[in-house]
């Protein structure tokens, strides 16, 4: 008989990125409660603030990390800090990422490439120097953050860009899965929808988030921890068998 099912993240430390605020915050928090040291990942002048409090109110314990996931050696070199400063690297999630919309005939190039430099190449880079380390050990588990919007085309959006690129981090994620599954690596993806991060919460966009809320079977968005969960599963050996899932977390938006 095998093992109980089993939530705990307790084979090895973590690292987020995107961890500042929002999904990110949730995400590093949730997994430092279920068990494993958390890597906090940000760019620009991140030094932990509000994030690294919070692990520490959940008996946690988390490390502030600059980087910026665009950049290959320094993702590399954050995933070597993380590993020398909490241990070898067994959990990982791929939440960086950047909103954007507008029109597409207006749509830039230089504008294009700035969003899928970030969701896209920045996931991919991310994920490349993470299996670096957990493929020699035989065990790794990353988790990449899509968004419905990966799924359909928002009603009322013009974001075409925004919404292309997460349907290639839902595919990346596949294909990752795919390639190293043979190595006892396993990568699925969350994909949010409307969620009551920081953006969400300005005065300012409050008549645009009341029809979310309405558009949505469950009449609400989501708090970041509702995402955070689905992800703890995700890495967690109680998802043992699932690789290259894209799991909806939306109140039911897509049913409609």
């Amino acid at each position: 008989m095998t093992a109980p099912v089993s939530f705990a993240l307790a084979r090895g430390s973590a690292l987020v990125t995107g961890a500042s605020s929002g999904i990110g915050q949730a995400v590093a928090v949730a997994i430092a409660a279920a068990g494993a040291a958390v890597a906090c990942v940000s760019r620009g002048t991140f030094d932990g603030g509000e994030t690294l409090a919070a692990i520490d109110a959940v008996g946690g314990h988390g490390v502030a990390i600059t980087a910026d996931v665009r950049d290959p050696e320094a993702m590399a070199a954050a995933v070597a800090r993380a590993e020398a400063e909490l241990g070898p690297l067994a959990y990982a999630v791929n939440n960086a990422g950047i909103g954007a919309g507008g029109a597409a005939l207006n749509l830039s190039r230089a504008e294009w490439e700035r969003v899928y430099a970030t969701n896209v190449t920045g996931v991919f880079l991310s994920a490349q120097a993470e299996a670096r380390v957990m493929i020699p050990r035989g065990f790794g588990a990353i988790v990449t953050i899509g968004s419905i919007s990966g799924h359909i085309a928002n009603r009322g959006l013009r974001q075409a860009v925004y919404n292309s690129s997460k349907a290639a981090v839902a595919h990346l994620t596949r294909s990752l899965a795919a390639e190293w599954a043979p190595h006892g690596i396993r990568v699925n993806c969350v994909s949010p929808g409307y969620t009551l991060t920081p953006m969400n919460r300005r005065p300012e966009v409050a008549d645009e988030v009341e029809r979310f809320a309405d558009e949505t079977p469950m009449k609400r968005l989501a708090d970041p921890m509702e995402i955070a969960g689905p992800v703890v599963f995700l890495l967690s050996d109680a998802a043992s068998f699932c690789t290259g899932a894209d799991l909806l977390v939306d109140g039911g938006f897509t049913c409609w």
